[in-house]
């Protein structure tokens, strides 16, 4: 069988846009990574009030990127700090965050 006919089209669906995702991994991993990107994006919109997706893909990156290295750095696989990771996000967020109009 060849890698193209092993591969198959996932629908995935982010922040209420659909992609497409060609792989041969299976198609309930790929729709759980897809639910992780997008629960964590929309915690980012609700939280920081950004409303630019790339804004958001950017600090759900580097959110998700703090995740992993703390893992990696819990399983002493060595890494950067995950304080000054979460430092640095936080510092991201706070740079993008949107004012919220006042509900007078």
């Amino acid at each position: 069988m060849s890698e193209k006919a092993s591969r198959q089209s996932v629908p995935v669906h982010i922040l209420g846009h659909e992609y497409r995702i060609r792989t041969e991994a299976d198609q309930a991993a790929v729709q759980k990574i897809a639910d992780l990107v997008d629960q964590t994006m929309r915690r980012i919109r609700e939280r920081t009030g950004t409303v630019d997706t790339h804004d958001l893909a950017v600090l759900a990156a580097l959110n998700l990127a703090n995740d992993l290295l703390a893992s990696r750095e819990s399983a002493n696989t060595g890494g950067l700090d995950p304080r000054r990771l979460r430092a640095l996000v936080d510092r991201v967020e706070a740079t993008v965050r949107v004012p919220r109009a006042s509900s007078a």
